[in-house]
């Protein structure tokens, strides 16, 4: 019999980790979730909670020196650059049966989460066809989307343990999911995605319904789709030039006045996770002598409005 996930903790109270969290909470008792942060954002989150869709949660917070029974699920849903810190914050909650997700965007968290705690714990995964937009203390979308999850290969009828376990929390949370045979495909596809209407929507300063009706803004962003299928091709991952167009069908169904997390950023004059999508191009791209220009003026045009955020003339 599969051993039930009851405790779970989740590191990183941001858009996405407030939604999931959020849905889960409405299944999970309070007692048996845990946020992992400290310092200031740990006071506020003890004194303010977060709101998701207009419901405020008191979501329990862990400090990470605390010494507590492992989780039996632990969630990153932190940006990439906050990553190694996560790591050693949430070392604490990983025990012999801890299952890991992770939520963040790119292609490579999986692997640098597997190298502190060990490969066999962690489950590819990412959150797709979800709007989730942050405001100070508040989360709101329209599309939860799904979890599509597994090991790189996943054989139906034969799911490893971890598969399972995680199979039988989403379903009782009420969380969508997949199990797609080939992960690493559906990993390199959202990673496609984000090359695309992350980058472009951030450049334009527009939401997901420019990318929905101008033909102009589709043209941009299947272009930069189009050299990321052009460096896993020489990467060796099975990212035909087909799945485009099943991402543009996607993103048709995110709200048109929905945010990408890096055009977000932009407007909050954040550092945002280029560095992940239209950086990790452009390196592909010299590794194997693949041309990418859209993404080397992408990835040049937001690292240069990040530079300019204390030099505006507006502000």
């Amino acid at each position: 019999m599969v051993r039930r996930i009851e405790n779970v903790a989740l590191i990183g109270l941001g858009a996405i980790g407030c939604a999931y969290l959020g849905k889960i909470a409405e299944t999970v008792p309070m007692e048996r979730i845990r946020v992992i942060a400290s310092g200031e954002r740990a006071e506020r989150y003890r004194k303010n909670g977060v709101a998701v869709n207009g419901r405020r949660f008191m979501f329990p917070i862990l400090d990470p020196g605390e010494s507590v029974p492992p989780a039996d699920l632990l969630i990153f849903a932190v940006k990439y650059s906050q990553l190694e810190q996560a790591i050693r914050d949430a070392k604490r909650q990983v025990g012999p049966d801890t299952v890991v997700l992770s939520l963040l965007n790119g292609v490579t968290s999986e692997r640098v989460i597997g190298e502190a705690y060990g490969a066999d714990r962690v489950l590819y995964s990412l959150a797709m066809g979800t709007d989730p937009v942050r405001n100070g203390d508040s989360t709101t979308y329209s599309t939860l989307g799904f979890i599509p999850f597994g090991e790189p290969r996943n054989i139906p009828g034969a799911y490893s343990l971890e598969v399972e376990r995680v199979e039988e929390f989403l379903g009782r949370v009420g969380i969508g999911y997949e199990i797609p045979e080939d992960m690493t495909r559906v990993l390199w596809k959202k990673f496609m995605m984000n090359v695309g209407v992350n980058q472009v929507t951030a450049v334009l300063r527009c939401g997901y319904g420019a990318v929905q009706e101008s033909a102009s803004v589709q043209r941009l962003v299947r272009a930069a789709m189009m050299e990321v299928v052009a460096v896993a091709e020489r990467e060796n991952v099975n990212l035909p030039a087909e799945d485009i167009e099943d991402g543009m069908r996607i993103l048709r169904t995110l709200s048109p006045r929905g945010k990408t997390s890096t055009l977000q950023d932009v407007e909050a004059r954040r550092p945002t996770e280029v560095d992940i999508f239209g950086g990790a191009v452009v390196e592909l791209g010299r590794k194997h002598g693949v041309p990418v220009p859209v993404n080397e003026m992408l990835f040049g045009i937001i690292k240069a409005t990040e530079e300019a955020y204390g030099y505006s003339i507006y502000s």
